[in-house]
């Protein structure tokens, strides 16, 4: 359940920056960027602060 909801929120956040960056201004690319790091880096490392933050609400 988690999982799906890390997916939605990182897939969520990656359109509303393209949309933002196409509509108001292109350094909102960055939250894209910022996200798909994110994703890489807990790959790697399996940490994911989203993960984190569920699991303290008690999803």
């Amino acid at each position: 359940m988690r999982e799906r909801i890390i997916r939605a929120v990182a897939g969520t956040l990656v359109l509303t920056s393209i949309a933002l960056a196409y509509f108001v201004h292109t350094n909102w690319l960055l939250l894209g960027a910022f996200v798909g790091l994110n994703l890489l880096q807990s790959s790697f490392t399996r940490f994911c602060p989203l993960e984190s933050i569920l699991k303290k609400a008690g999803v």
